[in-house]
């Protein structure tokens, strides 16, 4: 007889599928461990599995780099090509695509095996199987890939490596200036995500380089070294895109073209590449790292490779970048020769096109030079940027007298200005140059220099330089669109941004020269006396000189004094001085300055005419005849000379004139 079992004893029944997940997650937190590469930072049974978190070690410290994990333990048989084929839904799929790098583990239970296959990997499959995957409810994840302690090493190096690149770039956005950024994610180069299946990741590095696309290598070049090794043929591509910028000047890491010298010449000894070539290449990061003489002689030896040296397009780049090293080397006709052969190897060479054009701009043979830039055609964009081909196209025009055409080559290249940095300062520096050689020049040069002060407002030589091109206009008889009035506005909005005191001097009296023309010397006085103030020296004279048009004369006596005697002793010098003593009544002094500028400038007409009326308003008036009358015999065509005979026709009419 059955005995009735105690109520209390009824327990609920342990689900068959804890016991699974239990031995999927040992298993799992066991190869973490054996790793030590990850840690389990959490770990939450959902309906559709185990949800963890493991979170990359890098040499004993903790990253916070976290990875995304479903965890699946089962007992199903294998599929009869050894893979396990798990059902999940998809938005199961969805949910760990939220995150890079997310994967499923699988533990299976009758081989007590652990595998790993990307939610990636699964996208790839799904998006090119030709079917609408995104309507199904379930997916089907096919595990052929164990999940080894070299696989959680290779996938916690590219987390890690894609986890800092990311951190740095919003670095450097969080850092930026708000009106700087624009600009800054201009000049960003994109951001490639590098698939975690060395397959895949090859062919993503083939089509990048084959696209030139060499900046975008770089910034990926560590994720590609973790998922191929930095040491792997593989990377072989990669190392010759940080060598392409380091030939540029664009690569940050020479430490890398370092490496590349190393893994070329290990390619050497293996032999799997003709040998030419991969002499040209170590010969490109020895120059690149700016070891001339070692880069002579690796490009002697690709030269020496009979199919190398018969391979016109190879031969010709080897030729011009040995021409490089011997321009650098200090040996500029065998540089030259060089050139000139690797144009006639390859007439459309755009880099040798470039290095004759360099040659010739050197020696001021500006038409040879612009000959050769008009055949300097790239087409890879790192090569053009690093050619600055339109840069110097400017220069050359300008320097032909052709700068209307100069102008065109500038204005072509500034919507570029964001992304490039070199453009703005190369520009401001050639247009600062030119932009005053003639009025039509001048007139260019406006409307860059309100271009280059927008983008750069706290430039005080762009400022300066705006300033400068009106003052020129108007000093060359130029019509500048404004009045003094009008202008003078904008000066002073201008000038408090020239930090410079001698070029702030400098602009102050060019305005008070254009105030004086139009006889406003009120305004010539206060402008002169800006620049006075701010560097002394000779622009005390129009300091002076504007006092005395003013009847201040006892003020401009120091400044006047001070010009005639020690800084600017001229003939115009002392007859302003001579010209305050006289309206001040020191008759002797006057005269004494008068005929200082007469001894300087002899055909001084209005000095002589003045000493004259300095003797008659003396009383001397024999003596002012005399002056006068010799004056007249002179300079007769003279408004004074006029004056005098009309007005005094007894001693001075024509016949009376010896």
């Amino acid at each position: 007889m059955t005995e009735n079992p105690d109520p209390l004893d009824d327990l609920p029944k342990r689900d068959p599928n804890h016991v699974t997940e239990e031995k999927a997650e040992t298993a799992f937190q066991g190869r973490l461990t054996e790793s030590g590469r990850f840690i389990l930072q959490r770990a939450d049974r959902k309906d559709y599995g185990t949800d963890c978190e493991i979170e990359v070690v890098e040499q004993e410290q903790a990253t916070n780099v976290r990875v995304h994990v479903q965890l699946k333990g089962t007992v199903r048989p294998l599929n009869a090509d050894g893979s396990l084929s798990i059902e999940v839904s998809r938005a199961n799929l969805n949910y760990l695509l939220m995150h890079p790098h997310s994967f499923y583990a699988a533990y299976h239970i009758p081989t007590a095996s652990l595998r790993i296959c990307l939610a990636e990997t699964v996208l790839h499959q799904y998006e090119h199987a030709g079917k609408n995957w995104t309507q199904q409810q379930s997916l089907t994840v096919n595990f052929t890939e164990d999940l080894t302690v070299e696989r959680l090493d290779r996938l916690a190096e590219l987390a890690r490596s894609a986890a800092r690149a990311a951190r740095d770039r919003w670095v450097e956005q969080t850092r930026a200036a708000p009106g700087d950024l624009a600009g800054l994610l201009r000049r960003a180069v994109p951001d490639v995500h590098v698939p975690d299946d060395p397959a895949m990741a090859r062919e993503l590095l083939k089509h990048l380089y084959n696209q030139n696309a060499d900046d975008v290598i770089s910034v990926a070049f560590d994720r590609f070294a973790a998922v191929f090794s930095a040491d792997n043929e593989a990377m072989g591509l990669a190392y010759m895109a940080e060598v392409n910028l380091g030939m540029a000047g664009l690569s940050r890491s020479p430490a890398r073209i370092e490496d590349a010298v190393a893994h070329f010449r290990d390619q050497l000894d293996l032999g799997r590449y003709e040998r030419g070539s991969v002499h040209y290449t170590i010969g490109n990061a020895l120059s690149a790292l700016g070891r001339e003489e070692d880069a002579k002689a690796a490009y002697e030896a690709a030269l020496a490779d009979p199919a190398f040296a018969n391979a016109p397009d190879l031969a010709s780049q080897g030729r011009k970048n040995l021409g490089t090293s011997f321009e650098r080397l200090g040996d500029e006709k065998r540089a030259v020769e060089h050139y000139g052969e690797a144009s006639r190897l390859s007439p459309h060479l755009p880099e040798a096109h470039n290095a004759l054009a360099q040659f010739y701009l050197r020696q001021g043979e500006w038409k040879d030079a612009l000959a050769h830039l008009d055949q300097a055609v790239f087409t890879d964009t790192t090569r053009a940027k690093a050619a600055g081909v339109a840069g110097w196209r400017a220069n050359v025009l300008f320097n032909m007298g052709e700068g209307s055409a100069a102008f065109r080559e500038i204005n072509g290249l500034l919507v570029q200005a964001d992304c490039e940095p070199w453009i703005w300062p190369f520009f401001a520096r050639l247009v600062a140059s030119f932009g005053r050689t003639t009025t039509e020049n001048a007139r260019q040069a406006l409307g860059f220099w309100h271009r280059y002060v927008g983008a750069h407002p706290e430039s005080s030589g762009g400022r300066r330089e705006l300033l400068l091109a009106t003052l020129y206009l108007r000093t060359e008889g130029q019509d500048v669109g404004r009045t003094y009035a009008g202008f003078r506005d904008e000066f002073d909005r201008q000038i408090e941004h020239v930090e410079d005191i001698d070029e702030a001097a400098f602009l102050w009296d060019r305005l008070g020269h254009w105030a004086q023309d139009e006889a406003d010397w009120a305004e010539a006085e206060r402008c002169f006396r800006k620049a006075y103030d701010l560097a002394g020296g000779h622009y005390g004279y129009c300091l002076g000189t504007a006092l005395n048009f003013l009847g201040r004369f006892e003020e401009s006596l120091p400044f006047l004094r001070e010009q005639a005697e020690s800084i600017q002793p001229d003939a115009m010098s002392w007859f302003q001085l001579g010209a305050a003593y006289g309206d001040l009544g020191q008759s002797a002094l006057a005269i004494k300055a008068y005929e200082k500028a007469l001894a300087l400038d002899p055909d001084y007409d209005l000095a002589m005419f003045n000493l004259g009326g300095v003797y008659w308003n003396s009383g001397e008036k024999i003596e002012a005849f005399g002056i006068w009358k010799a004056a007249i015999g002179r300079f007769p065509d003279h408004e004074l000379a006029a004056k005098l005979q009309r007005d005094m026709p007894v001693f001075f009419s024509p016949g009376s004139i010896r």
